[in-house]
């Protein structure tokens, strides 16, 4: 069962949070097709926000094919996202590095930052390299 944290401060709004989340404990494992999402009235005596919110994500998350109302019944996962089960040993590693940079003096916006610079360099070069791909083949280049 995934328990939703609301940040009142972080400017992303409670709906959006409430999505994030979802996605990412099905991309971590947490959550598999077939389980069922907390009611919202769960999430609202959890969380002290507007049941209307939680609908609202759950509209999201339904309309995006991740998870399905059924009437009476609940909100239950039907697929789930990515590969990245929370006991990877890339987790791992990934932890011993986090431990490091907070060692280093980091804090979790420095952290964050460097990360996804990290993760723009490797993963915009993957994309680059696709599009190169696809305009060699556009070209009538062969290779």
């Amino acid at each position: 069962m995934v328990e939703y944290r609301i940040d009142r401060h972080s400017g992303v709004a409670t709906y959006v949070q409430i999505v994030q989340q979802t996605k990412q404990a099905l991309r971590m494992g947490l959550l598999e097709p077939g389980d069922r999402l907390p009611t919202a009235r769960e999430v609202v005596e959890a969380t002290a926000i507007n049941p209307n919110t939680v609908l609202k994500a759950y509209r999201e998350l339904e309309r995006e094919g991740l998870v399905e109302a059924r009437r009476g019944l609940g909100t239950f996962v039907r697929r789930s996202l990515g590969t990245a089960t929370a006991d990877t040993p890339l987790r791992a590693e990934l932890e011993a590095w986090a431990g490091k940079a907070r060692e280093a003096g980091l804090d979790r916006d420095d952290v964050a930052a460097l990360f996804t610079a990290v993760l723009d360099q490797h993963f915009t070069a993957d994309a680059d390299a696709d599009d190169t791909h696809l305009d060699t083949h556009s070209q009538g280049d062969p290779s």
